[in-house]
């Protein structure tokens, strides 16, 4: 009974910090698409630019949980057609021996400019 104790305890150790881990990771997930969706909101605005969009996603993320999206980075880019923001990261690790890497892309048309014909 106890060796079994023995093998069975580390064993279900390792299965909740892997669930609580794979919960981490769906939450950086849906921090960094909510992140890069406000980005693209504000930066496909008439008279906006790629730098307002990325910088209302840094400001989102600084209010969602940048210790949640470790080492995240912010690209945004905006043409005449589409406004684009991209969050990348990893997510926050707790037993320090891995980090899975976080990925979101939002894409939105760019609305024209007063007085242009789309």
């Amino acid at each position: 009974m106890a060796a079994e104790l023995v093998i069975a305890t580390p064993l279900l150790l390792l299965l909740v910090m892997g669930v609580i881990q794979f919960a981490l990771w769906q939450h950086a997930e849906h921090i960094a698409s909510a992140v890069a969706q406000q980005g693209v909101a504000v930066g496909r605005l008439q008279g906006e630019t790629a730098a307002a969009g990325q910088n209302e996603a840094q400001s989102v993320l600084d209010q969602l949980g940048p210790t949640v999206l470790v080492g995240s980075n912010i690209t945004a880019t905006r043409t005449n057609v589409t406004t684009t923001v991209t969050v990348t990261g990893h997510a926050e690790s707790i037993v320090g021996l891995f980090s899975l890497p976080v990925k979101a892309v939002a894409a939105g048309p760019t609305e024209p400019a007063v007085g242009t014909i789309p």
